[in-house]
């Protein structure tokens, strides 16, 4: 069973920064893509970046400049360094992981940014 378990989540003032990171763990075969996504309260869920097995990367334009995916495919660990937070990153972080034809999603980590 595979399963995604993401941490670093926090409460950060505004213009800090925080390391979000999602272990893979289980029988992953052929990983092609991992990202991770936000829900805020009263939004839907957004895309805020994701990085395919041969490095690519794409950001939402609200965190280019300010948010930075990267991942380790030894250890199948996805990070996400966050700076220059702003309140309207405050949401709930979810990690996701395209593996064969299969979806997984971990349980989500709060992010919190508030002076």
């Amino acid at each position: 069973q595979v399963q995604l378990v993401e941490s670093g989540g926090g409460l950060v003032q505004p213009g800090g920064s925080l390391r979000l990171s999602c272990a893979a763990s289980g029988s992953i075969f052929s990983i092609s893509a991992m990202g991770w996504y936000r829900l805020a309260p009263g939004k839907q869920r957004e895309l805020v970046a994701r990085i395919t097995t041969g490095g690519s990367t794409n950001y939402a334009d609200s965190v280019k400049g300010r948010f930075t995916i990267s991942r380790n495919n030894a250890n199948n660990t996805l990070y996400l360094q966050m700076n220059s937070l702003k309140s309207e990153d405050t949401a709930v972080y979810y990690c996701r992981m395209i593996a064969g034809s299969y979806l997984y999603w971990g349980q989500g980590t709060q992010v919190t940014v508030s002076s």
